[in-house]
């Protein structure tokens, strides 16, 4: 069984890399490998579901690899198969199945036919990576990768400005409720002082021992948790980012956020359910939350004006009650819901084309209008007021602007005057001031040495709020990226057992990729005359390799799976205190942030409508 497990978890990496290196223009071979590939995999995987069932054999976990060991920490891939894993694998290896055979057609003769099956195929390596999870960090592995295949996706058409701001919206979102999920890991840490796996979760004993000793904690744990599930499931207040992903191939929509993806947040609640189902509080806000999301999607989703709208928000009040379920611990039924809305959606997407065309033509020849009635009592007002909150979408996108994305932008502009030169004079004189307090530590007040943590995350924080909100220059951005990881190195250099080697784990990755990012900037500069952040520019129209190259060293700054970064920032978080709560927000706000200011600098120099400087520009009369 356990090698079925293994099989289950190469063969769509296989299948991805087979489609790397099949020309683009051969559309037979690309959308056939990925077919197969999926195909072969739903097979091992109804040949493992049907034996666990039959046979009742116990849970399967397999502690695969330990990635970095030291002194106090192990970073180690978990995998864990059981009755939850086995449907959400069943339900997402099908859908999959039949979404890439429709897709071998529809998306038949466009520009990123090979584009669009090699993303398909990555996205199905995070989702089974995420399903198959058997710890925090293996499942952060496969939620990032679900992250950055949703976000290439949605821009899909990368040449034109609705599908790449959206892109950039879902993936903000998705970011926000990552820091839910680091924080998550980082208390676990201090709670179980190992690297938990889900397995040990199902002791009940050893479970309710720890939660009795540390209430607080746990409390901490679950919101974090649902944080992230909210995100991840467009549970209020983040629920207008799901209509603004349909911007990608009906295919896609009908995958992600249709059946698959949208789920991951029930997914994860249910994967942590015997963690918190005693804490009845948590267990009250799920029900509450899922509650509020169906009510108000519901009747968003009855004034929507596009079909692809009306499924997104139907779905996501499905979620809601799912969410519901959830927490009052129906576990067989969520998994029956989850399957059910997961199949309806998908069909109702792949179909929309045909739907909409339909009732064009019926309600052209059999278009009456209604009656209406001008009436003035409380129940009339009372649906009238809540029908323009359903059009405005309940002010979601507003309430997400004035909280966040507002006040960093009003920080970013009071920061203007940072430039290269000012850059140097700020950061010399407090990096020699901080490797000195660092030499002399044990001489330090102990006040000091608390604070000065504090003081070096939060400077890496401001940091990337100025490069989130630069426009000039795209080298300036870049160079705040890579100055946050140096100071939220050395901000950790304070506290006991990070010695420099370990520094240097997490340093090397940032180094290497950053370098890698300069130079594609440097080059991409020589190129074009037009070289700021006030606009999407599309150069990966005359550039691809520049914004391939510039792609790949993003992820790794950003902390991806295919850099040192990625295990080197799990390595930061299990050496700040359990006390040091500032300490931690600040670097996983750093860290999330600075994500977003990443997607956000490549999306602007290589997406959007290809900017021609060597065209003349028409008047607007022409």
């Amino acid at each position: 069984m356990k090698l079925v497990l293994h099989l289950l978890l190469l063969i769509p990496v296989l299948g991805f890399v087979i489609n790397v290196l099949i020309p683009k223009k051969n559309e037979r071979f690309i959308s056939g490998a990925a077919f197969i590939t999926v195909g072969i995999h739903l097979s091992l995987t109804i040949f493992l579901s049907v034996y666990y069932t039959f046979y009742k054999v116990m849970p399967i976990n397999i502690k695969e690899i330990s990635l970095f060991t030291s002194r106090e920490y192990d970073f180690f891939l978990d995998f864990y198969f059981d009755h939850i894993s086995m449907v959400f694998l069943l339900v997402g290896t099908f859908l999959v199945f039949l979404v890439s055979r429709f897709s071998r057609f529809y998306m038949h003769r466009e520009t990123g036919y090979k584009r669009f099956f090699n993303t398909l195929l990555f996205f199905f390596i995070g989702y089974n990576t995420t399903v198959l999870s058997g710890n925090f960090e293996t499942l952060f592995v496969g939620w990032e990768i679900l992250g950055i295949s949703s976000f290439l996706l949605i821009a899909f058409y990368r040449d034109r400005y609705l599908p790449v701001k959206n892109a950039n919206k879902v993936f903000s979102v998705y970011r926000i409720g990552d820091i839910g999920l680091i924080l998550a890991m980082w208390a676990s840490h201090h709670l179980w002082h190992e690297n938990i796996t889900f397995m040990k979760l199902n002791n009940a004993l050893l479970v309710s021992k720890h939660l009795i000793q540390h209430s607080y904690v746990g409390v901490f744990i679950s919101l974090c948790i649902l944080v992230a599930a909210a995100a991840k499931s467009a549970q209020l207040p983040f629920s207008s980012w799901l209509p603004r992903a349909m911007e990608g191939p009906t295919p896609s929509s009908a995958i992600f956020y249709g059946s698959l993806s949208v789920h991951i947040g029930a997914f994860l609640l249910l994967r942590t359910f015997p963690f918190w189902e005693n804490q009845i509080i948590i267990r009250v806000l799920i029900c509450l939350l899922g509650l509020s999301t169906s009510l108000v999607g519901i009747m968003i989703a009855r004034v929507q004006s596009t079909v692809k709208s009306q499924i997104a928000y139907a779905s996501l009040s499905q979620i809601g009650i799912i969410f519901i379920e959830v927490g009052l611990g129906l576990e067989k039924m969520a998994l029956i819901h989850f399957a059910g809305n997961a199949f309806l959606r998908t069909y109702q997407l792949l179909i929309s084309p045909s739907v909409v065309s339909y009732l064009i033509r019926e309600q052209f020849f059999n278009f009456q209008p209604k009656e209406h009635s001008i009436q003035k009592g409380f129940m009339k007002r009372m649906e009238y007021s809540l029908y323009i909150l359903s059009l405005k979408e309940w002010n979601l996108d507003f309430v997400m602007n004035f909280l966040v994305w507002n006040p960093m932008k009003k920080v970013g502009a009071f920061l203007e005057f940072i430039n290269l030169k000012a850059l140097t004079y700020l950061s010399v004189p407090a990096f020699i001031f901080g490797i000195l307090s660092l030499w002399f530590n044990e001489y330090m007040p102990i006040k000091f040495n608390f604070a000065l943590p504090i003081f070096y995350s939060l400077l890496g924080l401001i940091m990337v709020i100025k490069s989130f909100s630069e426009k000039k220059s795209p080298i300036l951005a870049w160079v705040l990226l890579l100055l946050n990881h140096l100071w939220v190195a050395l901000s950790i250099s304070f506290n006991e057992h990070f010695d420099f080697s370990e520094a240097n784990f997490y340093l090397g990755g940032v180094v290497f990729f950053g370098f890698i990012g300069y130079v594609a900037l440097h080059q991409l500069h020589k190129e074009e005359k037009k070289f700021n952040l006030n606009t999407y520019y599309g150069h990966s129209f005359e550039h691809p390799k520049i914004a391939f190259m510039f792609f790949i060293s993003s992820l790794g700054i950003m902390g991806f799976p295919i850099s040192t970064t990625f295990i080197g920032i799990d390595l930061i978080f299990s050496h700040i205190h359990q006390d040091q709560i500032f300490l931690a927000f600040f670097i996983a706000s750093s860290y999330i942030l600075g994500g977003i200011s990443i997607i956000r600098l490549y999306s602007r120099l290589f997406l959007g409508i290809h900017y021609k400087n060597y065209h003349e520009t028409p008047y607007k009369s022409s």
